[in-house]
């Protein structure tokens, strides 16, 4: 096979051949589509650069808090990791498909500081149709001046999930930032009781096709009662309502979430895999 030139920044020249790339993963790319629907590919707006390998994208990968390869073959992953390696890592995370991630990863590892964890197998999973349970009527848009009860939560479950407290390094004030936005524009959810969440979760991303849920939590004392299920089906019902595709994605050894969303109505329709720094 001719090797692919190296991977470059894409700007406002290609941004045909990248919507024609997003549009064809809706799914898998929604993370970086929310973005590029909103900013196109300026780096400033977009919160990060797309970088490219070949004339119509066969390559795409994004790169800014999240390093996510978007599509290519074994050639155009090396162009990333080459780019990558060059530049500095200053991503907390490597996530996308799993069939993308794991190479990239072995050609970023021997450069980059060792990860913290490696999640090589989470289920990737969507539905387009009403859910399967009955949703639960108590769950609802979060109110900004809901923020400091809502917040304990979202740095709980932050610290269950990813196993860092998001408040190290500058006191918290950069996730409090990201939660008041999605607060803000109606995303984040959750049903209190006695003033206090008891369940809550978020559309971390939002394109003009797919929802992706994230931050799924129960407190402690409430888990096992069914809440997971009927709130992530309130979520889901929101999102239908709004005529998109619900999709999240989930660790392989959470098994009680699997089998809640599998209850729900959601199918997998691919992995993902994720390299924590």
């Amino acid at each position: 096979m001719l090797k692919l030139a190296g991977a470059r920044m894409l700007d406002e020249r290609d941004q045909a051949s990248v919507a024609l790339a997003l549009d064809a993963d809706p799914v898998a790319m929604c993370m970086v589509a929310s973005r590029f629907e909103m900013a196109g590919l300026d780096p400033w707006r977009l919160g990060g650069e797309v970088w490219g390998v070949g004339s119509r994208a066969e390559g795409l990968c994004f790169s800014g808090a999240n390093l996510v390869p978007l599509r290519g073959d074994r050639s155009a992953l090396s162009s990333f990791a080459e780019r990558a390696v060059r530049l500095g890592r200053g991503c907390s995370s490597v996530v996308g498909r799993a069939e993308l991630v794991l190479p990239l990863w072995e050609e970023l590892s021997p450069a980059w500081s060792p990860a913290r964890a490696v999640r090589d197998d989470q289920p990737l999973m969507a539905m387009a149709g009403r859910p399967g349970v009955e949703p639960d009527p108590s769950v609802r848009p979060v109110r900004m001046d809901e923020m400091d009860r809502y917040l304990p939560a979202a740095i709980a479950m932050f610290s269950e999930e990813v196993g860092v407290d998001p408040r190290l390094g500058d006191g918290g004030a950069g996730y409090r930032a990201r939660v008041a936005e999605l607060v803000a524009a109606g995303r984040a959810f959750a049903r209190f009781e006695d003033r206090e969440v008891v369940f809550k979760a978020e559309i971390g991303a939002l394109s003009s096709r797919v929802g992706q849920i994230q931050g799924v939590w129960v407190r402690p004392d409430r888990r096992g009662h069914g809440l997971g299920t009927a709130g992530t089906a309130a979520v889901v019902d929101r999102l239908v309502g709004m005529g998109r595709v619900a999709s999240l994605y989930v660790n392989g050894f959470n098994e009680p979430a699997r089998m809640a969303y599998k209850r729900v109505g959601f199918s997998q329709i691919g992995s993902f895999a994720t390299v924590l720094f």
